[in-house]
């Protein structure tokens, strides 16, 4: 019964969200600030799922101005898990089809998030430069998922470099967002799913020897948060 009520709930709220929002959206589509506006209230949804979300935000982060957040991709629960995290100016990259979900698609066009197309090599790759120029010209922040697919359950998962690219390429900092484990951990039948941390860690920056070498700045980051989340899935387990 309270998986049920749970799911209704939930669904209803997120569809008011995107109703919102989208109305919302149209007075000023494409403001940079509309995806951190909108994610706050996605964000909330996580007390309705029973776990609390504690986000730790380091000084060094709160004054870097554009960057490239790259953060650990679990399952569907992390547009709500990462969202309280999710800072001004930041806008995601997501999946070109994502535009045809009802509702969630128009919504996540119309608060200016940024829609590549994964199936052509060729576009994605231009994807990049488009990216990159949204970052310098509009001195916005994109937040991606560097593993490309969820890992449900099976850790953090090999980088891929269009994130590093990206960020070499506009000449920002990259900002690892590291998420402690929720996959199997959040049950829509029990009352209290504890409790899921978000961490910022401090900024990468680009070096001159860094720049020639996206692959290398990429594994660098995944050894940073393989280690940071594995410290996080330790704090949680000790708090039970």
């Amino acid at each position: 019964m309270l998986t049920i009520f749970r799911f209704i709930l939930m669904s209803v709220t997120f569809l008011l969200i995107c109703i919102v929002s989208c109305f919302y959206s149209i007075l000023r589509p494409f403001h940079r600030d509309n995806v951190h506006h909108t994610s706050r209230y996605l964000g909330k949804i996580t007390k309705l799922l029973g776990f609390d979300v504690e986000v730790r935000i380091p000084e060094s982060v709160k004054n870097v101005g554009p960057a490239v957040y790259v953060a650990n991709h679990q399952n569907n629960y992390d547009v709500f898990t990462s969202a309280s995290a999710v800072q001004p100016g930041t806008v995601s990259v997501g999946k070109k089809s994502l535009k045809w979900i009802p509702l969630f698609g128009q919504m996540y066009w119309l608060t200016g998030n940024i829609l590549i197309d994964r199936q052509n090599t060729s576009k994605a790759m231009s994807t990049i430069n488009i990216t990159a120029n949204k970052i310098i010209k509009n001195k916005l922040s994109v937040w991606m998922f560097p593993e490309g697919t969820r890992s449900r359950g099976r850790g953090l998962l090999p980088f891929k470099t269009g994130a590093f690219r990206t960020a070499i390429q506009a000449n920002v900092p990259i900002v690892p967002v590291c998420v402690s484990n929720q996959e199997g951990t959040i049950k829509m039948g029990r009352w209290d799913n504890g409790k899921i941390i978000v961490e910022l860690l401090d900024p990468v920056f680009i070096t001159d020897e860094s720049s020639t070498n996206a692959r290398a700045v990429a594994d660098q980051v995944h050894a940073v948060m393989k280690e940071k989340i594995s410290q996080l899935d330790e704090e949680i387990a000790k708090g039970k």
